[in-house]
């Protein structure tokens, strides 16, 4: 046996006496006193108890000690406090002092560097799949993790206290801008903003119970930057080392993609600390395409949370200065004074409308331009350009009409400031060839709302130069000359810089639609066992007795009716508080928010719609507060799981659209492009906006008979899922989109009966009926009055494409072009153009801007299904509206071969047998065959007018 076992080597110990004295002295270890950094490292090494720990945190942060500083024993102490201390202690320490100190420990670099490591090492762990002998509970140190993370960050001035650090303990300049540049990377570039996301999101999907974090949250982080910003900005240290630092958070902020967010925190700190000379500095010495982006942010800022108003009526008989406007012109004064990149931002934007939140205020351009009244030469250049790009014809081709509408404004507002300062520079421009060929070109234009704006604003112009027996004069009908003396008011709108503390600081009102970590508690449905209510007061009892005798004389009362809700088997259970339906409309506001009281908000929503039809035309009850409405059923969410919320909401936005129609299309379409809401939010918009503008026009079919599809009442009535999706109807997700696939099928009913007569053989061997005179006048459908086609253009149609423009110009990876919202925003504006009939006489300027922005979109509909369906359906839609098929041929003959020659593509590249292919060549093949239709019947004109294509 011996042989079996060979010595490989050997080894003598001398004494084993030390290796059990340390590990009695590790059963034994008591408060283990901390002199010194490497005391700290062995003592946090070595299993210590809570007093140790306390020692540690307490010689950390009063030893003038620090982590920040990239050494080995700094990075030792944090990774031993992160692995090993929290998720040892941290349940214990957080509610207590010594938890802050451990964030105060952690609050550098080093410390949030190894917290982010850890976290991301945790996370990847978790979603391991491990054997059910290898699983490690990692959800509860992610929980902690994120707690740790929370008191580190939350103060807003952590991002000062770092710097005062990185200052304090760094060795050399080199050494700070590296240690600084490393804090900028996890917090402004997003990198604890990313981890904490995914961190939340695993412990979304498990039992844990965790709140939205702030952390995990872009636009709280981002408003968390802010304030931090603004404190470091409001120290006011005239440091150039400090100044450089901020000046390098606020460049890496842009990376974090919440710049408004930013600024919207940032601006009203520093209005209050009287700042903005700090604000101004700072963002002079930022690279020039950071100043643009921070300036547009400014702006919009200060646009939406302090002029942001309603919709801007034309008839406003005066136009007087307010503080608000005066004191937004000071904030912008300030800031562009003396920045000559800036005061050239802004004279573009006023002209090329490159901020979409300028082109939604009146009152942020006019506090604009009062900032500008100051610099002559700006205002020169701005009135020039302005005249140039007015008269262009080209701009007045292609130019969506909202932006037009908006240069004619600011020219207008301009002209007056100009001819207070400078009369004779007006004068000579009014006098030059551009301002001539403008207004001929405008004139001659086809487009009545192009040609009406260049009148406007030549009879405003020629106002202030010309006298009185020489000035232009045009008859226009009522309605026009109100609007031309409207913006011949604007030229007398004379704003002034006023003080920045005019500009009055305003609370951000939390819209109805934000979401809050606070939900509907189940007790706020109705109980199925309603409590038990204590009658007051006097009781009858009835008195039994047994001599019937007595009481023979006595004439009983009858029996009372029964009441109905008496019904039940206990009288104790009956409620009979139950709400009764609003009346007012102050009534139906409060029953609508008032997501507590299930059954008062479930009558509110049922009855909504129908008062606010009732009263719309009965007093001013329901004008005054429209708004609000939109914006309470607008943001509402189907917290308390009623069964037909949906359609009720919808139905009472409609209700709310009709009320008014100009005033609250405008009011939708703004909101669905600067409104603060969810995707299923902004498809409710254009619902309200397609249904209610065919119901302006009179137009009633079976789609929108039922806004919501109804659902089987029981599953044995549904058939199994393959024979229920042959033989089921073809249920369109939305009802803009149900309506637009029944509209499809009606317009190429007769393209395929035409083409299948052309196949079955010659009409002379076809037997043709006739139908009597009364047959034929009962098909015929009655003249309905289309109250839609006079405000269609300028209230829903043109709103909608302008901001469009904005949106994808602003930024080109915009959710206006994704898939959930492009396709039904392009069958809503098919619908408007259905609904306002083929004699709306703008319908020429509507079918540019829609076919031009159905081309713009041909690269995104090709990569996609539901939006090439979209698209063919608008190109079909305009096709078949414009019954003018010359005038289509003439002036969009370009536009026209451009759809022939696509469509043809996407016709041969689609296969054959799938159900959506066949449905979009169906679509596909109308299209072609009605664009051949105009081409060979206006062959020869379109080759004349297209010599230079």
């Amino acid at each position: 046996m011996t042989d079996f076992l060979t010595a490989v080597s050997t080894k003598k110990t001398k004494d084993v006496e030390p290796l059990t004295q340390e590990v009695k002295g590790l059963d034994l270890q008591g408060d283990v006193p901390i002199n010194s950094a490497e005391s700290a490292v062995k003592a946090l090494k070595n299993q210590p108890g809570r007093g140790t720990v306390n020692n540690v945190l307490e010689y950390l942060t009063t030893g003038g000690f620090n982590l920040l500083l990239p050494e080995p024993l700094n990075a030792s102490i944090a990774h031993q406090l992160v692995t090993d201390t929290i998720p040892n202690y941290w349940r214990l320490l957080k509610n207590s002092t010594q938890g802050k100190l451990l964030a105060q420990v952690l609050r550098n670099p080093t410390g949030i560097g190894h917290t982010t490591t850890r976290l991301r090492t945790l996370i990847a762990d978790s979603r391991h799949k491990k054997s059910p002998g290898e699983a490690r509970n990692t959800l509860e140190h992610i929980d902690d993790l994120l707690d740790v993370f929370d008191l580190i960050l939350h103060d807003d001035h952590t991002s000062k206290l770092v710097l005062r650090d990185v200052l304090a303990y760094s060795k050399n300049a080199v050494q700070q801008k590296l240690i600084w540049r490393e804090y900028l990377a996890q917090i402004a570039s997003g990198r604890i903003l990313s981890i904490a996301a995914e961190a939340e999101d695993v412990l979304k999907k498990s039992d844990i119970s965790k709140h939205g974090s702030w952390i995990a949250d872009g636009n709280a982080f981002a408003a968390w930057i802010g304030r931090n910003i603004a404190v470091l900005m409001v120290a006011n240290d005239e440091g150039e080392e400090r100044r450089s630092a901020v000046v390098e958070l606020l460049s890496k902020a842009l990376g974090l993609g919440y710049t408004e967010r930013i600024i919207s925190s940032l601006i009203s700190p520093l209005i209050d600390g009287d700042c903005i000379v700090t604000l101004t500095d700072l963002l002079s010495r930022m690279k020039s395409f950071e100043q643009r982006k921070y300036f547009s942010a400014v702006i919009t800022a200060v646009t939406k949370h302090h002029l942001a108003s309603g919709i801007a009526t034309k008839n406003d008989v005066s136009m007087l200065s307010t503080k608000t406007i005066s004191g937004a012109a000071s904030l912008f004064y300030n800031i562009i004074t003396e920045n000559d990149i800036l005061k050239e931002q802004l004279v573009s934007s006023l002209t090329r409308s490159t901020i979409p939140s300028l082109d939604d205020s009146l009152a942020a351009r006019r506090s604009v331009m009062a900032s500008l009244a100051k610099d002559e030469n700006a205002l020169q250049t701005l009135l020039e350009n302005s005249i140039k790009l007015f008269g262009d014809s080209m701009y007045m081709k292609h130019t969506p009409v909202l932006q037009q509408e908006v240069l004619a404004q600011n020219l207008a507002l301009c002209c007056g400031y100009v001819h207070r300062s400078q009369p004779m520079f007006l004068t000579m421009m009014a006098k030059s060839t551009y301002h001539v060929n403008g207004m001929s070109n405008r004139i001659g234009t086809p487009s009545a709302r192009a040609r009406f704006l260049g009148i406007a604003v030549g009879i405003a112009i020629s106002k202030l130069i010309d006298k009185p027996d020489l000035r232009l004069k045009f008859e226009l009908e009522d309605d026009e000359a109100e609007e031309a003396n409207w913006y011949q008011r604007l030229t007398e709108v004379d704003d002034k810089v006023g003080s920045i503390k005019d500009l009055q600081i305003q609370a951000m009102s939390i819209a109805p639609n934000k979401s809050t970590h606070s939900k509907i508690k189940s007790a706020s449905r109705p109980s199925k066992v309603p409590a038990v209510t204590e009658v007051q007061g006097p009781q009858i009892v009835e008195v039994l007795s047994e001599s019937d005798d007595e009481d023979d004389d006595l004439v009983p009362y009858e029996k009372p009716d029964s009441d109905p809700e008496d019904d039940g088997d206990d009288p104790e259970t009956i409620n009979r508080n139950k709400p009764s339906a609003p009346v007012y409309i102050r009534d139906l506001i409060a029953a609508l928010r008032d997501q507590e009281n299930y059954d008062r908000h479930e009558l509110g929503l049922a009855t909504a719609a129908s008062l606010i039809r009732r009263k719309a035309n009965f007093g001013t009850e329901v004008t005054d507060h429209l708004e609000e409405l939109a914006t309470i059923l607008t943001g509402l969410q189907d917290n308390l799981e009623l069964e037909s919320f949906a359609q009720q909401k919808q139905q009472a936005l409609i209700a709310v659209l009709l009320a008014k129609p100009a005033q609250m299309a405008q009011w939708f379409a703004q909101s669905f492009f600067s409104g603060d809401y969810s995707l299923t939010q902004r498809i409710a918009m254009l619902t309200t906006l397609g249904l209610g503008a065919r119901e302006l026009a009179g137009v009633k079919d079976s789609a929108t008979e039922e806004l919501i599809p109804a659902q089987p009442s029981f599953p044995s009535k549904q058939l199994p899922p393959h024979l229920h999706k042959l033989y089921a109807e073809d249920k369109v997700g939305t009802p803009v989109a149900k309506i637009s696939s029944s509209m499809a099928r009606e317009m190429l009913s007769p393209i395929a009966s035409q083409a299948a007569d052309q196949l079955s053989g010659p009409n002379i061997l076809k037997m043709r009926t006739f139908s009597s005179r009364m047959e034929v006048e009962k098909k015929r459908q009655k003249p309905i009055p289309n109250a839609l086609a006079q405000i269609v253009a300028d209230n829903f149609f043109f709103p909608l494409t302008g901001r469009w423009w904005l949106q994808i110009r602003a930024s080109s990876d915009s959710i206006y072009t994704s898939t959930h919202l492009l396709p039904p925003f392009l069958q809503t504006l098919s619908l408007l153009l259905n609904a306002s009939g083929p004699n709306t006489l703008a319908l020429p300027q509507m079918t540019r801007e829609y076919w031009d922005l159905l081309l713009s979109v041909r690269g995104l509909a090709s990569k996609d299904k539901n939006i090439l369906n979209a698209v063919l359906f608008g190109f079909l839609m305009i096709l078949e509206t414009n019954e003018n098929k010359e005038r289509l041929a003439t002036e969009q003959g370009k536009e026209l071969m451009e759809t022939q020659a696509w469509v043809k593509t996407i016709f041969e590249g689609l296969g054959a047998g799938r159900e959506e292919d066949e449905r979009i060549r169906v679509l596909a093949a109308g299209v072609v065959v009605r664009c051949q239709e105009v081409v060979e019947k206006y062959q020869r004109r379109m080759v004349g007018a297209l010599m230079d294509y």
